[in-house]
């Protein structure tokens, strides 16, 4: 049987219907895929986006945030509530609780896990948000309004300290570094930023280690004890790829599946998109692992389109009779996955948003005040933008990002102007 024969016949198996699980789905479908596509998730609710738990959700504003995709008019196999345990390669099969799943293309789409703070596993009052089901837990809670200790201050810790003011709870976010957002921007960016959570009357304290969580307090390493009617850990995430141990799937240190530039793994007709997999980036001039939506939602695009190129390359070589088969090697057809990263996040009563890479940057340039409610900063590396941040100026980030696409030079004097729109900014050709 041939490569492209077995393609066929198995089909594509998603493992994970998150965002970027879906949307490879749907994206096979659009471009062309008429074989099988069976899309497995552990959860047994319909698949739905994450970003609203924080918010809407949690809030009690929507019940759900499931994605409005016609699977059975797509033709999609969703199968939910299966967890999937390990994979054999060799035999191309997967193994779940439910008996083994063939497979002639494999994409793993598994996403991310939230980190646990040790000692605190099975503690009442300690919350994870991750899933819907912890949102509907959550949820009741913050409506009785207690004492809330956030611990990480973060992107998702003050997204939920926004939440939980906003529910009236009275708010203490812990935080074990010296500044908020510590493993995200540099501490000069992130400074401005401590400010706004005294502004809605959330208690911040940075530099405070949890030494341990007992039912209604956090107890710090210093002594200090904070009531806590609920605890709410958000102090990061780490690949979901532990079942893939000794899969022979390539793995790096934080975890990520290590895909190339095509988003295919160390393993024949087996990819890997979204927050589970990190991609080299010629851009940037490094692997990147990206935990944000529209890394969910753009690479998905890609593995598509990979995955009929690779199939209709097999196929000719098995014409042919040019080769044995096998992973066909790569060609012009294939799509290089390099995007410029983004995302963004709604808290204290503003639009964050982010674009770009900033490590390696040589020039850092602010544009307004960090003290007022709207601001920029933009990031210079050989005089080209490389990364923006951008607080309340969302044409800031639109124009910013394309700079950051083109790689064209910039004048830095009209970058650090907030009246000069950044698409202005461009420098005149030597």
């Amino acid at each position: 049987m041939s490569e492209q024969t077995e393609q066929t016949d198995s089909g594509v198996v998603i493992v994970g219907a998150g965002m970027a699980g879906v949307q490879t789905a749907v994206a096979l479908r659009e471009q062309g895929w008429t074989g099988p596509v069976t899309l497995l998730g552990a959860e047994p609710h319909q698949p739905y986006d994450r970003p609203p738990l924080s918010k809407a959700v949690l809030l009690g504003k929507a019940e759900d945030s499931a994605f409005d995709v016609d699977f059975e008019g797509l033709g999609i196999e969703l199968r939910l509530g299966v967890e999937v345990t390990g994979l054999r390669a060799a035999d191309r099969e997967l193994d779940t609780e439910a008996g083994p799943v063939p497979y002639g293309v494999l994409v793993l789409a598994t996403g991310a896990e939230p980190l646990t703070l040790p000692g605190a596993e099975g503690v009442p009052g300690v919350h994870l948000l991750r899933t819907l089901d912890d949102a509907a837990r959550l949820r009741p809670v913050l409506a009785r309004t207690p004492a809330t200790v956030v611990v990480g201050a973060g992107w998702i810790g003050a997204e939920f300290a926004t939440a939980a003011r906003e529910a009236g709870c009275a708010v203490t976010v812990v935080e074990a570094a010296d500044r908020v957002l510590a493993g995200a921007l540099p501490a000069e960016v992130a400074a401005p930023m401590a400010g706004w959570y005294e502004e809605v009357g959330a208690a911040l304290l940075t530099s405070a280690r949890v030494a341990s969580v007992e039912s209604g307090r956090v107890l710090l390493a210093d002594g200090r004890e904070l009531p806590a009617g609920a605890v709410v850990v958000g102090i990061g995430a780490r690949p979901a790829t532990r079942w893939l141990a000794g899969s022979g799937v390539e793995l790096g240190a934080d975890g990520s599946v290590t895909a190339d530039a095509y988003l295919r793994t160390s393993l024949p007709g087996v990819y890997a998109v979204g927050d589970c997999a990190s991609f080299p980036s010629a851009r940037y001039g490094a692997r990147l692992l990206v935990h944000h939506w529209d890394n969910a939602l753009q690479g998905p695009r890609v593995v598509a389109a990979n995955i009929l190129a690779d199939a209709r390359a097999a196929e000719a070589e098995t014409e042919t009779e040019t080769g044995a088969g096998g992973r066909p090697p790569a060609g012009a057809a294939l799509q290089v996955y390099d995007p410029v990263p983004y995302f963004w996040s709604e808290q204290f009563g503003r639009f964050v948003q982010y674009a770009g890479h900033h490590a390696g940057a040589d020039t850092l340039l602010w544009r307004g005040d960090p003290g007022e409610q709207a601001w920029s900063v933009c990031w210079l590396r050989a005089g080209s933008l490389v990364a923006i941040l951008a607080v309340g100026r969302p044409r800031d980030l639109a124009q910013g990002r394309k700079l950051i696409e083109t790689g064209a030079a910039v004048d830095p004097g009209r970058v650090a102007d907030p009246a000069t729109p950044l698409k202005s900014a461009v420098a005149a050709p030597q």
